[in-house]
Order: structure tokens, then C-alpha cells, then sequence
């Protein structure tokens, strides 16, 4: 697992899918454009909704969440990594949320 910048994540935003594992109330704040929302608590019931081959970028609200979901997901055979501060850090860069 790679732990990538908000810009980064920016960049690849049409290239990977990007994974909020947030809670429904946290959410609410905003989230990156195109995410697909799954609690982290609810990600084993729902990961048949990732592609495998496609590659994910793992956010939470400030990363420590999104680098043990990245963990877990590269153990499960995805190709996974983690945006370092997360949503903390990309609203802080000024960055775009829906």
C-alpha cells in the first residue's frame, strides 16, 4: 500500500476508484467527487461492489481508517492505496467536494 497526496489522488481521480469508508454522518461534510460511499464497517458485506482489477484509492477523515481498509483490501488481492490526512487535508488544499 502506498500512502499518496490529496493531489495526487486529485490527478487520478478518473484513473482508480476512490473509496470513502466514512460513516453516514461524516459524509455529510462532503465528500471527493465520484467516490463511492462504504462505511468501513460495512465494507466485507459490500466489497463485491469493487472491481479487483481496477485500482482504489482508500479515504477516511484524516487516514488512519483508509490505511487499514488499503491494508485489507492488497491482502484481498486489490490493488489498494491510502490518501495521506484525509478529507481533513483535501478540503484544506481547497479541493472540489459534492
Amino acid at each position: 500500500m502506498a500512502e499518496i497526496t490529496v493531489a495526487e489522488t486529485n490527478r487520478r481521480l478518473n484513473q482508480a476508484r476512490i473509496l470513502d469508508v466514512r460513516e453516514d454522518f461524516e459524509v455529510t461534510e462532503g465528500m471527493v467527487p465520484g467516490v463511492l460511499h462504504i462505511p468501513m464497517g460495512q465494507l466485507q458485506a459490500r466489497l463485491p461492489e469493487l472491481d479487483p482489477a481496477a485500482p482504489v484509492i482508500v479515504v477516511c477523515r484524516s487516514g488512519n481508517r483508509s490505511a487499514a481498509v488499503a491494508d485489507a483490501l492488497n491482502r484481498a488481492g486489490f490493488n489498494a492505496d491510502t490518501m495521506a490526512g484525509g478529507m481533513i487535508a483535501w478540503t484544506r488544499a481547497g479541493l472540489p467536494t459534492v
